[in-house]
C-alpha cells in the first residue's frame, strides 16, 4: 500500500509542477509574442489575451497545489510554539483537517459549477470553446491540493508531539521526509 502512495505522490507532484511551469512559461511567451505582434507589426492575436489568462490561472492553481507538497504556504506558528507539544500537535492536525475539508468543498462546488457551465452551453468568446473546458482547473487542482493537505494530517499525526513545532511547520515536514 505504501508503494501505491509513493507512486501517487510522485505522479501528483509531477503533474502539479509540470502544469505550473509550462503554464507560466507558455503564458509569458504568448503574452510577449502578442505584444511584439501588436507594437512591431501592428497586428496581433485576438485570442492570445484569453489564453494567457487561463494559462496563468492554471499555473497558479497547480503551483498552489504543489506548494502543499513542499510546505511553502504561509503558516503563522508564533502561537502554536507557545503551546505544550501535545496541544500544538492537535492544533496542527485540526488546521490540516479544516484545510482538507475546505479544499474538498471547492472540488465539489467546482464540479457543480462545471455542470452549470455545461448546461448553459456558455462559450469562450475568442477561442469558441465551451467555458467549462478551462474551468476544469477547479476540481482537478483542488483535488490534488486536498490530497496534499491530507498527507500533512498523516505526517503531523505520525510525528512525536515534542518534535511537531521546531521553528516552523516547513521544518517539521522537511525533517520527517528526510528521516523516512
Amino acid at each position: 500500500m505504501q508503494k501505491f502512495f509513493q507512486i501517487l505522490d510522485v505522479g501528483i507532484a509531477s503533474v502539479n509542477k509540470t502544469i505550473a511551469v509550462i503554464g507560466l512559461a507558455a503564458g509569458t511567451l504568448l503574452a510577449f509574442a502578442n505584444v511584439v505582434m501588436r507594437y512591431c507589426f501592428n497586428s496581433g492575436w485576438s485570442w492570445a489575451g484569453e489564453v494567457t489568462n487561463y494559462l496563468f490561472i492554471w499555473s497558479a492553481f497547480f503551483a498552489a497545489a504543489y506548494g502543499f507538497n513542499k510546505g511553502i504556504h504561509i503558516s503563522v506558528t508564533i502561537l502554536i510554539e507557545k503551546f505544550p507539544p501535545a496541544v500544538a500537535k492537535a492544533c496542527l492536525v485540526f488546521s490540516h483537517v479544516l484545510t482538507s475539508v475546505f479544499l474538498l468543498f471547492i472540488v465539489v462546488y467546482g464540479v457543480e459549477y462545471l455542470q452549470i457551465l455545461h448546461e448553459m452551453d456558455q462559450m469562450m468568446i475568442d477561442l469558441n470553446i465551451p467555458q467549462w473546458v478551462p474551468m476544469l482547473v477547479l476540481p482537478i487542482a483542488f483535488l490534488g491540493a486536498s490530497y496534499r493537505a491530507g498527507e500533512k494530517i498523516v505526517q503531523v499525526a505520525k510525528t512525536p508531539a515534542d518534535r511537531v513545532v521546531l521553528n516552523a511547520e516547513a521544518e517539521l515536514v522537511h525533517d520527517s521526509v528526510v528521516k523516512n
